[in-house]
């Protein structure tokens, strides 16, 4: 028997305004326990504002935010004390050792030493840090660094972990270690917040995601689901199109978007639509590819740079 997952964290009618602008602007979600719940969307849209809003250190300007069933405006002591925050931003004391990091940092929660030196050692253990459990912060590779902040993060064994973008600038071996730790997490029961600009880093660890842009939210749901309502199942690429193929998709009804050098033609039957382009405009080839989250986002939020 299965039992439904009780909700972590809800947001009404949510909004955080600074002066005039509407940095978060009347967005409603929900996020259930033991999920990977992800926030994307370009610069400024939203997503960082309303991270800062769980965890309590932003304000809300109106709406309801509730956290573990607690109102941020009203207890967030007490939510800052079951949550973990692994900011993007590398703000681990560089005169300390890796270990003494940790140790230090759990007297927040007010742990003892014994306590504290062996939580520590489990999590070196836990983020594959033991080696340089004595070793200066200032001497380890980026990808050491975010390993430690996480495993900092872990300390007071939270029940909700916002990591805000965790392996941006880190190599394909680190961000695949991270990638598993987060799974282990989840089969323990945490909750995890994620903001990243990898899409595939959402698409591979997000249960259920929103997309934002400009304060709201413009794309709720599963990864998957979200792909194949949105985009469809493939992509046919045509590089450098003539205005003549253009206005042959648009004529046939295709769902399609012209960059400015490809054309990218969103569909479900992706051979048989190839194969009247290719008799059509006599085309020598067409990329034929899945489609993925990074399509959908694009799609959504423009492919124009947002600052």
């Amino acid at each position: 028997m299965t039992f439904p997952m009780a909700d972590v964290i809800v947001a009404q009618k949510l909004v955080k305004t600074f002066e005039e602008v509407h940095a978060v602007d009347g967005i409603d979600f929900t996020i259930v326990e033991g999920e990977c719940f992800g926030f994307l969307g370009p610069n400024g849209a939203g997503k960082s504002t309303t991270m800062r809003m769980i965890q309590c250190v932003s304000p809300i300007t109106s709406g309801k935010l509730t956290v573990l069933g607690m109102n941020v405006g009203e207890r967030p002591r007490e939510i800052k004390r079951l949550i973990g925050v692994a900011p993007q931003e590398n703000n681990i004391d560089p005169d300390f050792s890796v270990h003494k990091n940790l140790v230090v940092y759990a007297r927040y929660f007010g742990m003892d030493k014994e306590i504290s030196t062996k939580k520590a050692d489990d999590l070196l253990a836990f983020m594959q840090l033991t080696d340089k459990r004595d070793v200066l912060v200032e001497q380890l590779s980026g990808g050491m660094k975010r390993r430690l902040i996480i495993a900092r993060a872990l300390l007071n064994d939270p029940k909700i972990l916002i990591l805000d973008e965790p392996t941006t600038g880190l190599d394909p071996q680190a961000r695949h270690l991270i990638w598993e730790r987060i799974r282990e997490l989840k089969k323990k029961g945490v909750t995890v917040v994620l903001t990243t600009h990898y899409m595939d880093e959402a698409e591979k660890l997000c249960d259920r995601l929103v997309i934002m842009d400009k304060g709201k939210i413009v794309a709720f749901g599963k990864p998957v689901d979200l792909i194949k309502e949105r985009i469809g199942t493939d992509v046919v690429e045509i590089d450098e199109p003539t205005d003549d193929i253009e206005a042959f998709a648009k004529e046939k009804g295709w769902n399609y978007e012209r960059t400015v050098d490809r054309l990218l033609i969103y569909s479900t039957c992706c051979e048989d639509l190839s194969e009247t382009l290719r008799n059509k405009f006599n085309l020598p080839a067409i990329i034929i590819r899945k489609a993925t989250l990074e399509d959908v986002f694009l799609r959504l939020t423009g492919r124009r740079l947002q600052e």
